[in-house]
């Protein structure tokens, strides 16, 4: 909506042809004067809407006591380009009733040729005036639709002339991935009629990892229940209350009989595999209660010959129901009451329409490998960003082809960053074009776990600037305000026994179980320059690129560091001292890096039962949405402390929309 004050208005400087189109101003014609001196109209803003040619026209006038002091006229969806040479011509003739009383209907100058829009127009800017005279109740006006901001990213459903074939079934899944694989699984261990697509050329990257609350694993090695009302305001912390408990408790409820699920399967295809637990003092924060966090005991992993999606794959195959791979979704279709009835998908150049009588789930990952989304719905996730680590075809297809039909998007980005992005010195965060014209991270490598270990972080300057210690995004965040939106991590010999005093927690227990495997990485980075070791903390800095007055700072912020390190006191920054370190010990170790990206979490926003909901909150008949392409359960970030969470919802939510559409539930 364009908005325009009196003065802008009659300097005919009014933006945008949809605004101008049937802004109009009042005319002389059909209109009575009657000289009234005060007391014309309420002083205030009143707006009312029509139909026009394409779409609602609405228009907000304000008025003083005596006058028409602001216009503002929205017909952004009606034909562009109508009017335009009218404005100044119709802005004086709006100046002409500024002391006038209008006794009948308005009728706008007649030389513009958009009819219905005028005519739309002259309805609402009467409604207006009327409202101001306390002729007619305020209208509350709404176009029903909210204002999209997403169309560069978005773009429009495809049209598809023809369609080479038609398949039927019952459950159309979307997306053979951790989601999509365990729905199809679930679904034909109870026999259902299931069909799975899938655009690449084999199942996704099977994440190891999951959460369960309670899982009978768990409390079998002597763990207490989870303290639930814990675990839901941690949740509601990370989120800043945006999430919806309601699935926070699907989740939490229900993981338990998913991994009870997952048991079954791989008692049948993996008998020898076992499940493992993080519990007892390797799922405990040190001093968790001085750091705020919560930490439930939710990791599990399978010790198995047979990948997790190999199985389900397996299983989906045995029962006769196909897994098209090659296979992209196009868009989603439904039917006059709103309801989702299929899909059209293309394979080899040709267009295939699916029919699903119970529903159709979307498992088709978030948007991490989508530049376009990346930098409209993520500019601060981008910014940090360095490597990308994510599933090369989770391009947002699902969350476009739902938000295409009328489903409603999380308004708050999520990504899974991972404080592990190494970056070869003097290189910026964020996209870089290529010779091409495509748009990369800028690291070579993947994830370098070395990264998370909360050692002394410099910027550029070779200053100090945050507490080390947190979650794995907070340091990629913090660097936000900091040059190149990059850090460096300073340690030195005593690593390996600084990291189990760190104790850090989830994947990064890795360096803490393997410091030798760690040091052995990271003399391969020193190999091809991205790292660096040194025997004095000189060499060290001139090997990592600081010169000059950047130098100085970084040698008088070490000294500071092991001041620190030495009163057992973080005064600067309020680190715990359990993971304060020295660095006097040569080889002095360091290294750049921003955030490194796993996934987006901002996805289409579901309900506790997996169902699509629309711009109104409400369900939307027929569709399911599972994974990193559903939004509502994470906001802002990732909780990270929660080993497997993520995961864990995915699988749940994805067992949940096959109950609920099957009618289990």
């Amino acid at each position: 909506m364009n908005e325009v004050s009196r003065r802008q208005f009659l300097k005919g400087t009014l933006s945008g042809t949809a605004a101008v189109a049937a802004v109009g101003a009042l005319g002389a014609a059909g209109l009575t004067a009657v000289a009234e001196s005060k007391g014309i109209y309420t002083p205030g803003t009143y707006s009312a809407m029509e139909k026009g040619a394409m779409s609602n026209v609405k228009v907000t006038m304000t008025f003083s006591e005596t006058a028409i002091t602001d216009v503002v006229v929205d017909t952004a969806g009606e034909t562009a380009g109508i009017g335009l040479e009218e404005c100044e011509r119709l802005a004086a003739l709006l100046k002409d009733l500024q002391d006038s009383y209008i006794e009948g209907p308005i009728t706008l100058d007649a030389k513009t040729g958009a009819t219905l829009t005028r005519n739309a127009a002259e309805k609402a800017a009467f409604k207006c005036v009327q409202q101001a005279r306390g002729e007619i109740p305020v209208e509350v006006t709404s176009s029903g639709e909210k204002e999209d901001k997403t169309a560069g990213w978005l773009g429009e459903a495809p049209e598809v002339d023809e369609v080479s074939s038609t398949l039927t079934t019952d459950f159309l899944v979307v997306g053979a991935g951790n989601g999509g694989l365990t729905a199809a699984a679930y679904a034909v261990s109870k026999g259902y009629d299931v069909l799975v697509i899938e655009k690449g050329t084999t199942h996704a990257r099977r994440r190891g990892w999951y959460g369960v609350i309670d899982s009978e694993d768990a409390l079998a090695l002597g763990e207490k229940p989870v303290d639930r009302a814990a675990l839901r305001r941690e949740l509601k912390r990370y989120a800043s209350g945006k999430a919806n408990m309601a699935a926070f408790n699907t989740w939490i409820n229900e993981s338990a009989d998913m991994h009870r699920f997952i048991k079954e399967c791989y008692a049948k295809y993996d008998p020898e595999a076992k499940v493992e637990v993080t519990v007892g003092d390797e799922a405990v924060w040190p001093e968790a209660e001085a750091s705020g966090f919560y930490f439930p005991v939710c990791e599990h992993y399978w010790g198995m010959s047979k990948d997790r999606l190999d199985m389900f794959q397996e299983m989906v195959e045995e029962a006769g129901k196909p897994i098209l791979f090659s296979t992209a979704l196009v868009k989603l279709e439904k039917d006059e009451s709103g309801r989702v009835t299929g899909a059209i998908a293309e394979s080899d150049g040709k267009y295939i329409r699916i029919n699903a009588n119970k529903g159709v789930l979307l498992a088709t990952g978030g948007y991490p490998c989508n530049p376009e989304m990346m930098e409209a719905l993520d500019p601060l996730g981008t910014a940090v960003t360095t490597s990308n680590v994510a599933w090369p075809s989770d391009t947002g297809d699902g969350i476009k082809a739902a938000r295409w039909i009328g489903a409603a998007m999380q308004a708050e980005p999520a990504p899974m960053l991972f404080d592990r992005g190494i970056i070869a010195p003097g290189i910026d965060a964020g996209y870089k074009v290529t010779s091409t014209g495509d748009k990369v991270f800028p690291a070579t490598e993947g994830q370098f776990n070395l990264g998370s270990q909360p050692f002394l972080k410099v910027n550029r300057e070779g200053k100090r600037f945050t507490d080390e210690s947190g979650t794995y995004d907070m340091m990629p965040y913090a660097a936000y305000n900091q040059p190149g939106h990059v850090y460096a991590s300073i340690f030195d010999a005593g690593m390996p026994d600084d990291v189990q005093r760190f104790h850090t927690l989830g994947c990064s227990a890795g360096t803490r179980k393997n410091p030798q495997g760690q040091l052995d990485s990271f003399d391969k980075q020193v190999e091809k320059g991205n790292a660096f070791k040194a025997d004095t903390l000189e060499e060290l800095a001139d090997k990592m690129g600081f010169e000059g007055e950047a130098k100085e700072n970084f040698l008088a912020t070490v000294n500071r560091y092991n001041e620190l390190y030495d009163a057992q006191e973080d005064v600067d920054f309020g680190k715990q001292a359990y993971r304060l370190s020295e660095i006097r010990k040569p080889p002095f170790y360091g290294f750049w890096m921003g955030a490194c990206l796993l996934t987006t979490l901002q996805g289409i926003l579901v309900n506790e039962k997996a169902q699509a909901l629309d711009e109104a909150g409400r369900p939307i008949s027929g569709l399911f949405v599972c994974g990193d392409c559903s939004g509502g359960f994470f906001v802002n970030n990732y909780p990270c402390l929660m080993p497997g969470i993520a995961m864990g919802r995915n699988m749940t939510f994805a067992i949940k929309a096959v109950k609920v559409a099957m009618g289990e539930e």
